[in-house]
């Protein structure tokens, strides 16, 4: 269970004050977003959903917060948080709805991703836990996605527990990793809290333990027969092949096959074609070669372009601390609220910086398909909804103009669907695997169409001259 105290100081004092104005419970529309492809890419993998979900539902003031936060001073020395509001906290049960994009979905700049209605105080509340959940789950599925695309259909190992960002990191990442493609991890806890596949070999250590590499070997092959993989690079990788086959020559004739041989340095193109070489010539042709070693999707894909004749890739620190981006630019801000007399208003956040700019309204993305493959994403505005026939849009990322007509298409979804209502849930989530199997499928797709393309994604026109014109008035003062 996340604690309710998973935010920040000022989310708590900005609900006191709601609450003492009588704005609380005044209905207010939240979307979450993020602003920039991560690692210089054109696409992002929805991820976090279910955990956010999860927070969500158990989202409750117990007596440990409550009296945590009655400890809590104003810089003059009372207290920061008036004991009829903790009261109101210990009350506080979620009424909001949620829309969101399923996991596993591409999504892409300035699209929401989650969409929060219900009472002001509420929505702020969640600002803080979403953006934790959701920003860090989208950014590394997506580098996952990365790393298994550059794979180009190799399984992927997921490796990275002992350097992930703490033990929350580190689950964390597991389970985006796999939403992404990864085929399995290393985490056992992930493996038992998420029914991701687990897998491992062996390290170093054992292969030290021993007088010899052969040994090591010899002992490890009849203890784990079943498991009977061995890392080769831990005195002299072209001799720890030598020695590997040999004991593999020997378990054969017991009925237990050598299943890979693991190679964790040195130039991995070279050992690895010519322990392949090795392999083969001894006949261990389905003996399959893992490969780990500080590896990225640049790092596979340059191995591949050398030839190497590696089956599996272990890869750890770059994918689940995504090491070359490190934080996905995710906000979360107001875009709607209902006045005293239960009109809908729309709310804008203006920047000298266009893509800060904030998108007004109750906000929703159309996708667009032709035969399966993505044409476009409109982002409109629910409360006006879309034109029947053909739909004008203002491509991002600066909105600036002209308009463009999306093109031909055969069907379209819309992508935010409800999650809860008052916040109860109205529908199962997608467990992990279908979340993975939506990844892989429209990754693939979409690198065949879109490699080296911008994928159009564009505000509706309508709702482009609405929040032009409310940028104007409210510059104006």
């Amino acid at each position: 269970m996340i604690s309710p105290l998973l935010t920040d100081l000022y989310q708590l004092t900005m609900a006191q004050g709601y609450w003492k104005l009588g704005l609380h419970e005044r209905p207010a529309v939240f979307h979450h977003i993020f602003r920039k492809f991560p690692f210089g890419g054109n696409y992002a993998v929805a991820a976090g959903l279910a955990s956010a979900v999860s927070f969500l539902e158990e989202f409750r003031f117990g007596a440990a917060e409550l009296a945590f936060l009655a400890t809590l001073r104003a810089p003059a020395g009372e207290p920061l948080f008036e004991p009829a509001f903790l009261e109101y906290l210990q009350g506080l049960r979620l009424t909001c709805d949620i829309d969101a994009i399923a996991e596993g979905t591409l999504v892409f700049p300035h699209e929401p991703l989650l969409r929060v209605t219900g009472p002001l105080l509420q929505g702020q509340l969640l600002e803080t836990a979403l953006l934790n959940i959701v920003n860090f789950q989208t950014l590394i599925a997506t580098k996952a996605a990365r790393v298994c695309l550059a794979a180009e259909g190799d399984r992927v190992l997921e490796f990275g527990l002992r350097r992930a960002q703490g033990p929350d990191g580190g689950l964390s990442a597991s389970r985006a990793a796999y939403i992404g493609g990864c085929a399995s991890t290393s985490s056992v806890l992930a493996g038992q809290q998420f029914g991701i596949p687990v897998s491992g070999t062996l390290s170093h250590s054992w292969i030290t333990a021993f007088d010899s590499e052969q040994e090591a070997f010899e002992a490890f092959a009849e203890v784990m027969p079943h498991n009977f993989v061995l890392l080769v690079d831990t005195y002299d990788t072209r001799r720890g092949v030598q020695n590997a086959i040999r004991v593999a020559e020997k378990m054969r004739k017991k009925g237990v096959e050598l299943r890979a041989i693991r190679i964790d340095s040195g130039d991995l193109a070279a050992l690895s074609i010519e322990a392949r070489q090795a392999l083969d010539a001894h006949g261990f042709l389905k003996t399959e070669i893992i490969a780990s070693n500080s590896l990225d999707e640049h790092v596979i894909a340059d191995l591949k372009k050398r030839g190497a004749k590696i089956s599996v890739w272990g890869v750890g620190t770059s994918l689940v601390t995504a090491y070359d981006y490190p934080a996905l630019d995710g906000v979360y801000k107001l875009s709607a609220l209902k006045n005293a007399a239960g009109a809908w208003e729309h709310r804008l956040k203006l920047s000298e910086d266009p893509e800060k700019t904030s998108i007004p309204g109750i906000l929703q993305v159309r996708r667009f398909y032709q035969d399966e493959r993505l044409v476009a994403d409109v982002i409109y505005d629910q409360l006006t909804g879309l034109p029947e026939g053909s739909v004008e849009m203002v491509p991002a990322p600066h909105f600036a103009g002209p308009f463009e007509t999306v093109p031909a298409h055969d069907r379209s979804e819309d992508l935010l669907q409800p999650v809860l209502r008052e916040g109860l849930p109205v529908q199962e989530m997608p467990d992990i695997h279908s979340a993975r199997k939506v990844c892989i499928e429209s990754v693939t797709r979409f690198a065949g169409a879109f490699q080296r393309k911008v994928y159009p994604v564009g505000l509706e026109q309508s709702l482009y001259r609405k929040r032009q014109q409310q940028a104007v008035r409210l510059r104006q003062g």
